[in-house]
C-alpha cells in the first residue's frame, strides 16, 4: 500500500484532543490519499477521518431558536478517485456500523470491508502481539464508496461539552443521530443521486432497518439495499431474560448442536445432518415439550431430555436439572467443563479456559478475548499513523452504553423493528436485502433470524427481494481467512447487482 503525505483538514482545526478552548464545535476531517492492490487491480482512493457535528432543531416557547450542537460523531470514509482525482458521485455509497449497542465500527471496518484489515489469525489460532495491518484485496471499495460510523460514545464519538451522552443511549435517539449524519453526508457530498446501502451487524441490523425507515419517512430518502449480518430484528425470539424464555431455547438449540458438532460431540456425522435433526427436533418434540410446562410427565421429560442431551452435547442429568431449558451463557460454560474449557458466545468455535471447575458461568467470552487485542491495536495505529488523525482521546472499541440502553418506545412488549422492515419493503419495490447467518453464533442464533424473515408480513414479490447466506462461522463471518473472502465477495456482488439501473 502506498500513501501520499497530503494530509489536510476540511472545516475546523485538525483533530485537537483538547476541546476546552472550543466554544462551538466544528467538523474536523483529515484527508489523505492512498492506493491498494485488489483482486480487480490497483485502486486509488481518498480517505477522510474525524468527527462531524450533529445538530438538532431547537424550539423555545414554540419559537425556532436555531440548530443546537448535540454531538460529534466519528466517521472514516473512503471514496474512489476518478480520473481527475475527484470522486464519482454516481458510484454506490455504503454506510456501515456495528452493533452492541455500544460497539464501534472497527470490526467491519478492519475485519472485512475497508481497504486495510487487521490480521487477527484463525479461530483458536489468534495472531500474537505485536499485531499488523495488511491490505484487503477483497475490499468493498471495489464496488462502493464507504462511510464507517461510530455511534455516540463509541470510537471517538462524544457528546458536546455540557451534553449528556446518556441522552443518546437509546433506540430512538440512536436512530435519529445516525440518520441525521447520513442525511448530512449525502447533502454535503452531493450523494442523493448515488445508489445507497446500509450495512449493519448484530444490533447494527436493528439500527439499519430503523434508520432506513426514518430516512424514508422523514427525508424521503430511498435505498438500494440493506446488508444484515447476524441479524436481530425481533428480540422476543432470543431473549433469555424473559420470565418464560422458551422461544430463546428453541432458537438457540440448533446452534448448540452445531457447536457440539464442531467440538467433536457428533463423531461420524456431517454438520448438515446434525442441523437437520436439530431443526426438526426444535420444531416438533422440543417445542411441544416446553409448551406443556408442568403438565409434562416424568417419562415424557426424560425422553425429550435424552434427545436434547444427545444433540447439544450436554449430559442428560444437566438437561433434566435445568428443566430442558439450557441458557446460552451456561451452555458455553458447560459443554467442555470436563476439559476445563469454555466455548465462545460470539463464536462457538473458539475455546477458552474455565476460571473455576464449579463456575456457574464463564467469566468472559473467549471469542471476544481472542480478537479484541488485534483490532484495538490496529485501529489506534491506523487512524493516526496512516490516516493522519491527531485526536488522542481513547478510542472506545466498546462503551458501557448497553448497560443502560433505553427501549422505552417498546415498553410492555418485546423490542421488534420488523414492522419497519415491512414498511420500507412495501414502499420501495426496488429495495433488496441480504441476510447473513453464522451457524456457531449464540449472540444472534441463525434459527431466530430465519424465523423472523419467515414471519414477515410481505407479499411474495417482496420476499423474493431477500437473499440469504449461511456461514460455518460465528457472529462475525470474517473471522477466518476463507470465510472472510467468501463474505466479502458475496457482499460486493450484492451491492453491484442491487445498484444496476
Amino acid at each position: 500500500m502506498s500513501d501520499e503525505a497530503s494530509a489536510g483538514t476540511s472545516t475546523g482545526n485538525a483533530g485537537e484532543g483538547d476541546t476546552s478552548q472550543r466554544t462551538e464545535p466544528s467538523d474536523v476531517l483529515v484527508e489523505t490519499r492512498h492506493t491498494v492492490s485488489t483482486t480487480e487491480g490497483e485502486l486509488a482512493y481518498t480517505a477522510r477521518t474525524g468527527r462531524i457535528v450533529i445538530r438538532e432543531e431547537e424550539l423555545k416557547d414554540d419559537v425556532f431558536a436555531g440548530w443546537t450542537a448535540r454531538g460529534e460523531l466519528a466517521v472514516t470514509a473512503y471514496t474512489l478517485d476518478g480520473e481527475d482525482g475527484a470522486p464519482d458521485r454516481d458510484r454506490p455509497i455504503t454506510f456501515v456500523f456495528n452493533g452492541g449497542p455500544g460497539s464501534s465500527s472497527v470490526w467491519l471496518h478492519l475485519g472485512v470491508l475497508g481497504p486495510r484489515i487487521a490480521d487477527a489469525g484463525e479461530p483458536n489460532e489468534p495472531t500474537p502481539p505485536p499485531y499488523v495491518l495488511k491490505d484487503n484485496p477483497e475490499t468493498l471499495l471495489r464496488a462502493s464508496d464507504l462511510v464507517f460510523i461510530d455511534p455516540m460514545s463509541t470510537g471517538w464519538s462524544r457528546a458536546v461539552a455540557g451534553g449528556k451522552p446518556k441522552d443518546f443511549h437509546g433506540w430512538k435517539k440512536d436512530v435519529e443521530q445516525v440518520a441525521e449524519l447520513i442525511r448530512l453526508w449525502c447533502t454535503r457530498e452531493d450523494r442523493w443521486m448515488s445508489p445507497k446501502f446500509l450495512l449493519g451487524e448484530s444490533y447494527g441490523t436493528t439500527r439499519a432497518v430503523s434508520v432506513a425507515e426514518r430516512l424514508f419517512t422523514q427525508f424521503g430518502m430511498q435505498l438500494n439495499g440493506l446488508v444484515l449480518i447476524s441479524s436481530v430484528l425481533d428480540f422476543g425470539t432470543q431473549n433469555f431474560r424473559f420470565v418464560r424464555f422458551d422461544e430463546a431455547c428453541l432458537s438457540s438449540m440448533p446452534t448448540y448442536a452445531a457447536i457440539a458438532h464442531y467440538h467433536g460431540k457428533h463423531e461420524g456425522r456431517s454438520l448438515r445432518e446434525v442441523l437437520a435433526e436439530a431443526e426438526e427436533f426444535a420444531a416438533g418434540p422440543y417445542r411441544w415439550a416446553l409448551s406443556r410446562g408442568n403438565r409434562l410427565t416424568d417419562e415424557e421429560k426424560y425422553e425429550v431430555a435424552a434427545q436434547l442431551a444427545q444433540l447439544t452435547g450436554l449430559s442428560e442429568e444437566y438437561v433434566a436439572r435445568c428443566d430442558l431449558r439450557p441458557e446460552h451463557w451456561r451452555f458455553c460454560t458447560e459443554l467442555l467443563r470436563e476439559e476445563g474449557a469454555t466455548v465462545g458466545r460470539i463464536d462457538g468455535r473458539i475455546r477458552g479456559m474455565l476460571h473455576s471447575g464449579i463456575a456457574e458461568g464463564m467469566d468472559s467470552d473467549p471469542s471476544i478475548d481472542a480478537i479484541l487485542g488485534p483490532y484495538a491495536a490496529a485501529i489506534h495505529h491506523y487512524l493516526r499513523a496512516e490516516l493522519g488523525s491527531e485526536l488522542d482521546l481513547p478510542y472506545a472499541v466498546f462503551s458501557d452504553a448497553i448497560e443502560h440502553w433505553s427501549y422505552k418506545e417498546f415498553e410492555g412488549r418485546p423490542v421488534s423493528v420488523t414492522d419497519k422492515l415491512e414498511r420500507i419493503m412495501r414502499a420501495n419495490p426496488h429495495l433488496r436485502v441480504r441476510v447473513e447467518y453464522g451457524y456457531y453464533d449464540l449472540a444472534t442464533p441463525y434459527a431466530a433470524a430465519e424465523d423472523m424473515v419467515a414471519h414477515l408480513n410481505l407479499p411474495d414479490q417482496a420476499v423474493d427481494r431477500f437473499e440469504h447466506a449461511w456461514f460455518e462461522t460465528g457472529h462475525m463471518p470474517y473471522i477466518g481467512e476463507s470465510s472472510r473472502i467468501e463474505e466479502a465477495e458475496g457482499i460486493t456482488d450484492f451491492v453491484r447487482r442491487s445498484s444496476a439501473r
